[in-house]
């Protein structure tokens, strides 16, 4: 075996990159989410199949698998690692779903729901960060994400009704077209609240309403378009 070092000089490991990478992976599933209760087999597996480093930027690959969440560009994120388990756990997907993610970022949570859905369509604001999702999810064979460039606060109506939604920046108050286009017996996942404070929310769409429910206390950035912030908070 062959020494290796990360871009910063830091010998890492005697073991091959590849193997060593794998590691870091299992070792994340273990000491950040079965750790934390999330149990289902499935969501474990795809969290230990879907390389996490290939979905952030160079300089931060000897953190790609640490709890906490990365720059990726345009002054947004990669989420912790938890917390994407935990927003896909509360979908209770089982293979046959057709997902809308709103903020598609890296690419790493599309990739997460692609090996837990049947068809996951995904919009991202940035063309640059769209973009380069687009590409690493092409290049890890992962077919079924499809990335669209827009307005995510207003959903993507031509593919509805959805079974599950999932947002990952936070929304003011949940946006009307994103409940309009959630399935009858589906669930809707996001953040909802200001600077500072935030909780993640279900929404699950009865045919008499909606019952939903607060989760845990979240940091998100905010959701931008007609049903989201009018400008970031960095921006105030």
């Amino acid at each position: 075996m062959s020494s290796s070092r990360w871009p910063n000089g830091r010998q890492k490991t005697e073991m091959k990159p590849e193997d060593y990478l794998v590691k870091l992976r299992e070792r994340m599933v273990a000491e950040q989410i079965e750790s934390r209760h999330l149990n289902n087999p499935d969501l474990l597996a795809a969290m230990r199949k879907v390389p996490r480093h290939r979905f952030v930027p160079p300089k931060y690959l000897d953190a790609a698998y640490e709890d906490r969440p990365l720059q990726i560009g345009e002054n947004q994120t990669i989420s912790q690692p938890y917390i994407v388990a935990l927003m896909t756990n509360l979908l209770h997907l089982t293979g046959e779903e057709i997902v809308l993610e709103i903020g598609t970022g890296s690419g790493y949570q599309a990739a997460i729901l692609a090996e837990l859905s049947k068809q996951v369509y995904t919009i991202e604001r940035h063309a640059s960060l769209a973009k380069r999702a687009q590409t690493i999810l092409k290049d890890l064979g992962i077919l079924n994400v499809h990335v669209k460039q827009g307005d995510g606060s207003c959903g993507w109506p031509e593919y509805a009704p959805y079974d599950g939604i999932m947002v990952t920046a936070a929304a003011p108050k949940v946006p009307d077209p994103l409940l309009d286009q959630l399935k009858v017996g589906g669930t809707l996942v996001l953040p909802v609240g200001g600077l500072g404070v935030q909780y993640l929310q279900t929404w699950k769409k009865t045919e008499k309403g909606y019952d939903y429910d607060m989760v845990v206390p979240v940091a998100f950035v905010p959701l931008r378009g007609r049903y989201g912030f009018e400008k970031d908070w960095y921006d105030r």
